[in-house]
């Protein structure tokens, strides 16, 4: 099993221009004391989108690493797959996601789900786990109704990982399991018989990524009752501590909290968490180096703000199609967007300022910046005319993608301020 340090971070980057910008922001970390682990990763959807390959990544992540002489861990991520798309990435991830969302729900056989129940006698009554308040209460009729949600989505990730174990020639990969994608949060118990059922399925798994409350929308702030979130996060910390003990699974299996990026409110939360607990962290980002790019380009002025003023008036012409995949994760109010006329008139600073996550800036518009969250295929679709333009204005772009990694994202959540 390849080891997962106790902390890291997914970085996504669409185009693959930015891998050396985004590891400097992991090397200021590391002189400030804290060492976080670059995980690259890109999903599935995005290489389609992109109309690119997994190959391109590994390439992009190990030539930073190469040029910036990054001698610690890195990995990168084959992002939210599944038995049907996990063939195209077996040869450049030694991180795989394994993405269980749409399974939750489906009925294992009767047969399974005795077992199962059967088999957690041990835990019957209250269960006292450190760190939680109270005791759970455990009896067999909720351990069946978890087993009835969540065995067949375990069994799957079972098979996944089975399948990508024997493709490879053993275990020398990290795996996460995804459960985040899906309407409702997993409480502590879910998430304690969750587990059982991983270490029944024999998966060494590192990181495992439920459903929280609230909302984690694309590149934007969380929305949702902090009380609440502090109170789960820190009961799944508990949990996964007890597991390990229990089920004998990894003992550097952690949290990993999916559409992490700029969720700043939470961010103070999380660092409390896990100084005081001493536990690992996933924190899993993906679009906001893209919209660094395109703050860079605007700040840039000349042809790179006339690429960020196309990119936004297409995708305000496209967005039912932009949208639409995304739909779960974003929330656009159209009435506050501005025209694609109105952003044609924008300096480079005034379109940095509408799109630049400071929230502290009046100008600072999250409808904007989430449309142009998803925006991605618009630029995709500019083809060559699009990277060059990141080749000529690499100074600004990576300034402001190391920024972004480093002082939004590293240091109040790893790091502390």
């Amino acid at each position: 099993m390849k080891i997962l340090p106790k902390y890291s971070m997914g970085i996504g980057d669409r185009f693959a221009h930015q891998g050396r910008a985004q590891l400097a922001a992991f090397v200021r970390a590391k002189e400030s004391g804290v060492e976080v682990t670059p995980v690259w990763n890109k999903s599935n959807r995005e290489h389609n989108i992109i109309h690119s390959e997994p190959a391109s990544v590994r390439v992009e992540a190990d030539g930073a690493v190469r040029s910036m002489n990054w001698r610690e861990p890195y990995f990168v991520d084959a992002d939210h797959i599944g038995l049907k798309t996990v063939d195209r990435f077996l040869g450049a991830s030694d991180f795989f996601t394994i993405d269980v969302a749409d399974f939750i729900g489906k009925g294992a056989e009767e047969s399974a789900i005795k077992r199962f129940v059967a088999g957690q006698g041990k835990l019957s009554g209250s269960v006292a786990i450190a760190g939680i308040e109270g005791k759970l209460d455990v009896t067999g009729a909720r351990v069946e109704a978890i087993a009835r949600k969540f065995l067949y989505a375990v069994a799957e990730a079972g098979k996944v990982y089975r399948y990508i174990a024997q493709a490879l020639g053993g275990e020398e990969f990290a795996a996460e399991v995804s459960m985040d994608e899906t309407d409702a949060p997993q409480g502590p118990l879910d998430l304690l018989f969750i587990l059982a059922a991983m270490a029944g399925e024999k998966i060494p798994v590192q990181t495992i990524a439920p459903k929280f409350t609230g909302r984690f929308n694309k590149g934007v702030d969380y929305v949702g009752d902090l009380k609440q979130f502090e109170k789960e996060f820190n009961d799944d910390l508990a949990v996964i501590a007890f597991a390990i003990e229990e089920f004998g699974l990894p003992a550097n299996l952690k949290l990993s909290v999916h559409s992490g990026s700029d969720k700043f409110s939470i961010y103070p939360i999380i660092h409390r968490a896990i100084k005081r607990s001493g536990a690992g962290l996933h924190l899993k980002t993906a679009g906001t180096t893209w919209l660094e790019e395109l703050i860079g380009l605007a700040v840039g002025g000349g042809e790179g703000l006339e690429i960020a003023r196309e990119v936004y008036a297409q995708a305000l012409a496209r967005m039912e199609e932009l949208c639409a995949p995304y739909a779960s994760v974003i929330d656009i109010d159209k009435g506050k967007l501005p025209s694609a006329k109105e952003v044609a008139g924008w300096s480079g600073e005034q379109y940095a300022r509408a799109l630049r996550h400071d929230q502290k800036c009046r100008e600072y518009n999250p409808h904007f910046r989430q449309l142009l969250h998803v925006g991605f295929k618009v630029a995709a679709a500019m083809g060559s005319r699009y990277t060059e333009a990141l080749k000529k204005y690499e100074d600004v772009v990576g300034r402001n993608v190391s920024e972004n990694i480093l002082e939004r994202h590293l240091r109040p959540v790893f790091v502390g301020k």
